[in-house]
């Protein structure tokens, strides 16, 4: 090589890099830190990535939507699940108080307080007492007062113990077929009485056994005369019920041939701890009609036992 281009080339070279020329081991080791921060860039940018998705995702999750227009709903807490309530029973429950519960219109449950049930009464209302049929009233008042509640029966007293109150009345009826205005046809002494609790069954068993223990006595207003009594049938009355008649024969000469004579009829009937009786006793020498006195019966328990709700 000629000195002139010799000196050219070193000419040349001091102005291109008068700092002269890095090693190649320097420059590789700068590549390769260069790659390494790269890596771990990329690494962070994709973990980061990964935790924002899987962050979101939880969210729309568990939060649910929103309300509209209103603010976003915040995630639920934490807390074990709750049991579902078992559904309520349409049927009442007992009450501490009465022992019943209703339900209300909107299907909830309400306790409902009322008076204690079988209980007695303490007082007998004049609307205790039936009313005649109107085919059977005679216009005559109706008169409230004291007296015997049964026919006398050999010197017994049945029903007369365990009385906590007591009311009875005199009324006088007419057949349905009997002109109004007429003499009526008929009487009764009729009486209500509340036992003390569990005495108004002993009432009606002390008069059967009354009934059974005089079948025959002498009248105590006729001298003479005697009645025959005995138990019939017809029960269906409240909760029990006894009738019996008393017969009395005509004195010879007297009343029917066929020596039926005079009949009175008396029924007892209990409902609960009440007792009511009804004792036909005539209107001059009458006898009783079986079909009357049934028929008042009914009259009589239907309004007792509407008296006793």
């Amino acid at each position: 090589m000629s000195r002139e281009l010799h000196r050219f080339y070193r000419s040349l070279a001091e102005d291109t890099d008068p700092g002269g020329l890095v090693s190649p081991a320097l420059v590789r080791r700068h590549a390769d830190r260069r790659a390494r921060r790269r890596a771990a860039a990329v690494v962070l940018a994709v973990a980061a990535l990964v935790s924002a998705t899987a962050v979101g995702t939880r969210f729309v999750l568990t939060a649910g939507p929103a309300t509209p227009g209103g603010p976003p709903a915040s995630p639920p807490a934490t807390t074990a699940p709750a049991r579902s309530a078992p559904p309520v029973s349409s049927a009442p429950a007992p009450s501490a108080l009465t022992g019943s519960l209703v339900g209300s219109p909107s299907g909830t449950v309400s306790s409902a307080v009322t008076a204690p049930s079988g209980r007695p009464p303490t007082s007998i209302p004049d609307a205790a007492f039936f009313t005649l049929a109107a085919a059977n009233e005679t216009g005559l008042h109706t008169t409230f007062g004291s007296g015997p509640t049964v026919p006398q029966l050999c010197g017994a007293h049945p029903g007369d113990s365990g009385v906590a109150h007591r009311r009875g009345r005199a009324l006088a009826f007419r057949y349905a077929d009997t002109p109004k205005g007429h003499v009526p046809d008929g009487s009764y002494r009729h009486t209500i009485t509340i036992y003390r609790a569990g005495r108004a069954d002993d009432a009606l068993r002390e008069l059967r056994e009354a009934v059974r223990s005089c079948p025959v006595q002498e009248s105590p207003d006729t001298p003479g005369v005697t009645f025959r009594q005995r138990l019939l049938g017809g029960a269906g009355y409240g909760d029990e019920s006894v009738l019996f008649e008393l017969r009395r024969a005509d004195p010879p000469g007297q009343g029917d041939p066929a020596g039926g004579g005079e009949v009175r009829l008396v029924r007892a009937i209990r409902l609960g701890d009440v007792v009511t009786v009804l004792w036909e006793q005539g209107w001059e020498g009458t006898s009783s009609d079986r079909p009357q006195l049934d028929a008042d019966s009914r009259r009589a328990v239907d309004v007792l036992r509407e008296w006793l709700r």
